[in-house]
């Protein structure tokens, strides 16, 4: 376990959470705003670069699970990002959650413990995270969150004509965040 929330366990990966993972990532109602569902194999590399993501940085999307039952539901966590654009090299925060699981402020839990995490234990200075216009859902996340619109841009592993293309930044500095908690106490 790297963290735990009121409902959540933020963990590492295992071998075991490939047949889980897979199944969310072939709905295409949580596939909604990216280019294809995807594969069996595609989300073992993905499971398997998230652990070497973890190795190298401390941190990475971690694999997530309900306290109560422990039942696998998505990933929530960060993810160096370095494709080219104005913003990177930088951290990402992101999760994809089974639809089932949705409605219940399971992200917004889950993605604020990975904030405090990436700022405290990580030291990092900035994390962001971004999305299509039309993904409200996730933009509410990162509003809830405190992100900020920062801009828009063309996403570079997309064709310029693609629907998908344009996005939303969403950014919150450290100095931000500490500022921001700092009110709540």
């Amino acid at each position: 376990m790297i963290i735990e929330t009121e409902r959540l366990i933020l963990r590492e990966w295992k071998k075991s959470d490939v047949d889980s993972m897979a199944t969310i990532n072939q709905d295409p109602k949580v596939m909604e705003f990216f280019p294809s569902t995807r594969s069996y194999a595609e989300t073992e590399k993905f499971i398997d670069g998230n652990i070497r993501a973890y190795e190298k940085y401390g941190y990475c999307l971690y694999a997530v699970e309900l306290k109560e039952g422990h039942k696998f539901i998505g990933f929530v966590g960060l993810n160096y990002t370095d494709f080219a654009a104005h913003f990177t090299p930088a951290v990402e925060i992101g999760w994809r959650l089974g639809s089932q699981f949705w409605g219940k402020g399971y992200a917004t839990e889950g993605a604020k413990a990975a904030l405090d995490y990436g700022f405290k234990k990580c030291g990092l200075k900035e994390i962001v995270s971004f999305t299509v216009p039309t993904n409200v859902r996730s933009i509410r996340v990162m509003e809830k969150m405190g992100l900020k619109l920062d801009g828009n841009f063309a996403h570079p592993q997309l064709p310029a004509d693609h629907p998908l293309s344009q996005h939303v930044l969403y950014c919150l500095t450290k100095a931000d965040y500490l500022h921001k908690v700092q009110e709540t106490i």
